[in-house]
């Protein structure tokens, strides 16, 4: 008499061994785990923003059409844990319009408690600098808000940041 085997099978017919058959269990285990840690993002990994600043901005070129900024930008991380950046995205605003956009694919890792500086390149048309000119020419900016919003992207998880601020004109000194 012929005995039957049960034994589970892969996809050629060959039998599973011990090693394979924990596996073939784990797997849907496995999967779901996955899912769960990458919906979870940053925050499954208690991961704070950290906080990105302005520190300089100078200008790289100029044409009438389109202008080159260079930007150092400061990022403050407030984490236990280095945050090892790879690259990033933003857009600048000013005076609530939009002004500059930028990438970068420069590296550097932004050791726990601290910060680091990294210089980026940004790039504004004619209309950004047109619509803050008229601004100025009308006479009613007395301060210049700036709205910085991006992503840090990093070897296994992105970071959005979102950061506002304001800078008083200098007033017009009164003749005595």
């Amino acid at each position: 008499m012929k005995r039957r085997s049960f034994a589970k099978r892969n996809a050629c017919g060959a039998a599973l061994s011990g090693r394979e058959r924990a596996a073939a269990r784990l797997g849907p285990r496995a999967a779901i785990l996955a899912v769960l840690l990458l919906l979870g993002g940053c925050a499954g990994l208690g991961i704070k923003t950290p906080s990105i600043t302005v520190a300089d901005i100078s200008v790289i070129e100029a044409s009438v059409f389109e202008q080159r900024l260079a930007i150092k930008l400061r990022i403050l991380n407030p984490n236990k844990v280095g945050i090892p950046i790879t690259g990033l995205t933003f857009d600048v605003d000013l005076n609530g319009e939009p002004f500059a956009k930028g990438v970068s694919n420069k590296s550097v890792t932004v050791p726990p408690l601290s910060e680091a500086v990294l210089e980026v390149t940004a790039v504004t048309g004619f209309a950004g600098i047109i619509r803050q000119i008229q601004g100025l020419a009308r006479g009613n900016i007395d301060a210049l808000s700036y709205r910085l919003k991006g992503r840090l992207i990093t070897g296994s998880y992105n970071l959005d940041f979102d950061e506002k601020g304001r800078l008083e004109m200098p007033k017009p000194s009164q003749g005595q």
